[in-house]
């Protein structure tokens, strides 16, 4: 307890050393000022009335500063609200009924070379859908609940459509905002890119305006999401006095993979459907409704490396189906990535207490060296409140908490978004925000740090500021359940180390 005293104080005193110092100069000048006689006014006004040119330009000079510094800085961006998509009771699957899919998919395959019941292969599969941290309430598309399962084109633009349509008309809904009045919009989907593309199947069906700026982003995998909001943030700073809607999903039908490659079977197991639409305004009178402001987005991109760009991909198996297939290697990569990451991050968000003991260490290695074997960790709890882990499976919210030095309570609304919901792919930060919210821990000037990991391979962040103390929206994905988290899962750790050691999550 007194090491987290002191720790606290060291904080306290450094991040606010420039106030303190400023205290006793204030007082002092105070002092010096109540001193002042009616003569040394009178001289102080004689010397300004003989130097009135330089005061002048003084002035000048000053207020062009300060003309510049508002015309020039980048205008907020505000977050007025965000929907995630809830699908309907019937799309519900327990893992029971995910493993009876995966039979029913194997079954109907009849080019399959072995038998659709292979023992061995359904065991793997059950093996890890139980211990992927997936709960008994996800969801399936209707296309892969049918017997037998429709891996059709239409089944596929149908989940899609089901999944942004009932986003944003809640989004709508809840936000009052006439469609018409959207200027930028924002799809990302990384399996399913159809023709027209799906943004232009939104403009079709809220029928907005001719003139709106329209982008689909593809192929960009699960961190897609934040670069959705960079993106759009990146117009709006150019795009005045307007609204940017970004629409975060994934195809579970057009991905579910139907081979024998285990390393492509995993992430059968692992994602479900979900989506989310998130309205973004730039407009001053935003600012008093929104619920947050975007603080940072940083970017990191590994793919020039062999091994992060091939972690996660999609291709063949050795009989000529399509799958994903996700590397041993992906952990490793996702560590790599996310310390790139946090290192441009960090000397945004960070106090002035850690980034001084971070340089101390650094300096001290480098003169040390074979004494010191690890550079000093940054404690991003003094800095952020919340942290919203991409849900991607187990093993990476297992990683990235150690990696930065969570609690459990820390990384609650990721296993809990991964047990309710699973894998979602880009939209699971929305769902674990709106986990926060509906717990009610979201409080004014409170800082959420999104971190997503992806193919590529990508790490991204976006951190916001909390205008208000955040209440759940209309229609939250957790009112009827969020009493029921956290929850418990107990897992046999023997055979969750095997499934770490072969890069299963």
């Amino acid at each position: 307890m007194t090491s987290v005293n002191a720790k606290l104080l060291y904080h306290y005193v450094l991040t606010n050393f420039f106030n303190l110092c400023l205290f006793p100069l204030t007082a002092l000048l105070a002092g010096k000022a109540s001193r002042l006689t009616t003569n040394d006014l009178y001289h102080f006004n004689s010397h300004l009335q003989h130097n009135i040119v330089t005061v002048v330009l003084l002035f000048a000079f000053t207020a062009f500063g300060l003309v510049l510094y508002v015309v020039t800085r980048p205008k907020p961006v505000y977050l007025v609200d965000y929907s995630c998509y809830l699908p309907p009771p019937h799309l519900k699957v327990s893992v029971s009924k995910v493993m009876d899919i995966f039979y029913q998919i194997r079954k109907a395959d009849t080019t399959r070379n072995v038998a659709c019941d292979d023992p061995s292969s359904l065991d793997f599969l059950r093996k890890i859908q139980e211990r992927s941290g997936l709960g008994d309430e996800t969801y399936s598309p209707q296309g892969l609940i049918n017997v037998p399962p429709q891996k059709t084109f239409a089944a596929s633009r149908e989940e899609t459509e089901q999944v942004i349509i009932g986003a944003l008309e809640k989004l709508f809904e809840n936000t009052k905002v006439n469609p018409r009045e959207i200027g930028i919009l924002v799809v990302n989907s990384s399996m399913f890119n159809p023709t027209p593309s799906l943004s232009a199947m939104v403009v079709n069906t809220f029928k907005l305006r001719s003139n709106i700026k329209s982008f689909s982003l593809g192929g960009m995998g699960c961190s897609a999401g934040v670069i959705a909001i960079d993106l759009a943030k990146d117009l709006l700073h150019v795009h005045k006095n307007t609204y940017a809607l970004v629409v975060s999903t994934e195809n579970i039908t057009q991905g579910i993979y139907a081979g024998e490659n285990r390393s492509m079977m995993v992430s059968n197991c692992l994602f479900r459907v979900g989506g989310a639409a998130i309205l973004l305004s730039n407009k001053p009178g935003d600012r008093r409704r929104a619920k947050y402001k975007l603080c940072h987005t940083v970017r990191t991109h590994t793919g020039a490396d062999d091994k992060s760009f091939r972690c996660v991909q999609q291709g063949d198996d050795e009989s000529g189906k399509i799958g994903v297939c996700l590397s041993k290697d992906i952990t490793a990569v996702a560590g790599t990535a996310l310390k790139k990451n946090i290192a441009t991050l960090g000397p945004l968000i960070l106090p002035l207490s850690e980034k001084f003991l971070f340089l101390v260490t650094f300096i001290a290695k480098k003169l040390l060296k074979d004494k010191i074997k690890h550079y000093y960790v940054p404690d991003f709890k003094v800095a952020i409140d919340h942290f919203c882990i991409h849900a991607g499976g187990r093993a990476v919210i297992d990683v990235l908490e150690k990696s930065l030095g969570l609690s459990p309570i820390d990384v609650e609304a990721s296993r809990s978004t991964l047990h309710r919901f699973g894998n979602t792919s880009s939209s699971s930060i929305w769902y674990e925000l709106a986990y926060i919210e509906a717990k009610g821990r979201m409080k004014k000037g409170n800082k959420a740090w999104q971190i997503a990991l992806g193919s590529g391979f990508k790490c991204n962040s976006a951190v916001w500021v909390a205008l208000c103390n955040v209440k759940a929206s209309a229609n939250s994905p957790w009112e009827h359940c969020i009493d029921r988290y956290p929850v418990q899962i107990d897992f046999d750790s023997s055979k969750s180390d095997t499934h770490v050691k072969n890069g299963r999550s």
